[in-house]
């Protein structure tokens, strides 16, 4: 499948700072591309396809990060304490007497991901049922009456789950919603006013890049879902800038405190690109150096988001076409960026 998209409306840079990108929509890998870096030599953007160097996009399981972060400052506050039961706050969690908070957000607990079952991923076609909203109740039925995939803290396997239990987690012990206790702990004080949980809403702000799939060998326009399947493992948007800003933030210590931020670097090896924290991947490139944050997938959207030790950061968003951006493409750029 080949999309010719124009770049109507787009800012087009002065010079190709990136040119991998204008490379990855030449080679047919992606629709449109977005990176945004910032370090001491200040923020610098490019973009290409349709995309904008301030468009809007789908951020996936970078929301997860956020919802770590808020469980982080309840553990702060004392009203939350990592080793203790989930059950002890979310009813009904299977074994949930002996899964911990801490093995929830570190994708140890071995709940099984609802995502896997035929038409509850976000990350596939789901022709009009795309449109469909769901409650995290929903969510987690629908994965409970699954068998665990292991005992509790004995594997790693990544579940949506786990960050649905997360919310479910903050709204009963704050007595809000989720989204509310996003926007109010790290949106609001952050500045970060083109962040958003969108619940229901199926549309992205203007402007953005449209995400696109392949149905019967037929490129289809797969850029307006309701994301509320993904709800606290992957329904927020975005810019570039913004999780830029919060990265730097909650990596520099301005979020948590630096016990929790200790506790939330600590991570477990998954036989992956990365290693896993408490809502935190770390991705070690290839010169040596390690950076931390979290990449998610929407049919038609992926986006990564990391920030070294150093404080440059950077955020990759991109459209994929049914090739695929190699992922020896992606880390290359990062290289680029950090080595």
């Amino acid at each position: 499948m080949m999309i010719r998209t124009a770049a109507v409306g787009a800012v087009p840079a002065l010079t190709s700072t990136f040119p991998a990108l204008d490379e990855w929509v030449e080679q047919g890998w992606a629709a449109s591309a977005l990176l945004a870096v910032e370090d001491t030599a200040g923020p610098r953007a490019d973009a290409a396809g349709e995309a904008r160097t301030d468009g809007y996009l789908r951020i996936g399981s970078v929301t997860e990060t956020f919802a770590a972060t808020v469980v982080l400052q309840l553990v702060d506050e004392g009203r939350v304490r990592l080793d203790d039961p989930v059950g002890r706050y979310v009813a009904g969690v299977p074994k949930g007497d002996l899964i911990t908070v801490r093995q929830v957000l570190n994708h140890t607990s071995g709940l099984y991901d609802y995502a896997h079952g035929e038409g509850w991923s976000t990350n596939r076609w789901r022709g009009a049922d795309r449109f469909r909203g769901y409650r995290p109740q929903e969510l987690l039925d629908e994965a409970f009456r699954h068998p665990s995939n292991f005992e509790p803290g004995t594997g790693w396997r990544y579940s949506n789950t786990n960050y649905v239990v997360a919310g479910v987690l903050v709204e009963r012990v704050t007595g809000r919603p989720y989204g509310a206790e996003v926007r109010g702990r790290v949106l609001r004080p952050l500045g970060l006013t083109r962040t958003s949980v969108p619940g229901h809403r199926p549309g992205l702000p203007h402007p953005h890049a449209r995400g696109w799939t392949e149905v019967d060998g037929r490129p289809v326009d797969a850029t307006l879902m309701n994301p509320s399947l993904d709800w606290a493992a992957g329904e927020m948007i975005s810019t570039a800038d913004d999780p830029n800003r919060f990265l730097d933030a909650l990596l520099g210590g301005r979020l948590t405190s630096a016990a929790s931020l200790a506790a939330m670097r600590e991570t477990t090896a998954t036989g992956t690109i990365f290693a896993y924290g408490l809502g935190l991947q770390r991705y070690d490139l290839p010169c040596g150096r390690s950076v931390w944050g979290h990449g998610g997938e929407l049919v038609g959207y992926l986006t990564y988001a990391v920030r070294s030790d150093d404080g440059r950061r950077a955020t990759l968003s991109y459209n994929p076409l049914p090739a695929g951006v190699p992922a020896e493409a992606v880390i290359g750029l990062f290289a680029e960026v950090y080595c």
